[in-house]
């Protein structure tokens, strides 16, 4: 993320908390829902998450990547919301309260991660820069050192292979 932003993010400036949002806004949907499982739940977390950084924002230390420390305050608030919500299920007297992933979900994962292993290295790289830690296109270019036309192709190629991988799954 360009320093010039995050110095005006750290400011408080409004129009820079929406770039941050724009360029993190989906990272941190998907982290809050892979921690909650809930789209409405994930929403209200990321919601939060943005509100909560743009209130901390000073506290920011530009001299440390951005993404660890936005990711960490939505992590903590999704667990908060997960936990508030695990009580509030508790509270209405509910017999069992399962929240923790199922057997199918961990097999999921595992099938997932499986199938990233069998990608080509310049691949598996592009998809994990992009999925896990929510690059663009452009910013994984400019990470590894390649086109952006390469990015893109070695993304293409990257998900032609994992949807062959992974349409076992599909079938569930």
């Amino acid at each position: 993320m360009d320093p010039e932003v995050l110095q005006r993010f750290r400011e408080g400036d409004e129009s820079a908390v929406k770039a941050v949002y724009d360029r993190f806004g989906g990272p941190v949907f998907a982290l809050s829902m892979s921690i909650l499982g809930e789209p409405g739940l994930a929403a209200d977390a990321t919601q939060q998450t943005f509100i909560k950084a743009w209130r901390a924002a000073s506290t920011y230390d530009p001299e440390r990547s951005f993404s660890p420390w936005i990711y960490a305050i939505a992590r903590r608030t999704a667990i908060d919301i997960y936990r508030k919500r695990a009580r509030l299920v508790v509270s209405d007297q509910v017999d069992v309260v399962s929240m923790a992933p199922g057997l199918e979900t961990v097999w999921e994962v595992f099938e997932v991660r499986a199938a990233l292993d069998q990608l080509p290295d310049e691949e598996r790289q592009v998809v994990k820069l992009s999925h896990f830690d929510g690059l663009t296109h452009g910013e994984i270019a400019n990470q590894l050192g390649i086109p952006v036309g390469t990015v893109k192709s070695r993304s293409h190629r990257a998900h032609q292979r994992l949807l062959v991988l992974l349409r076992h799954l599909e079938e569930m």
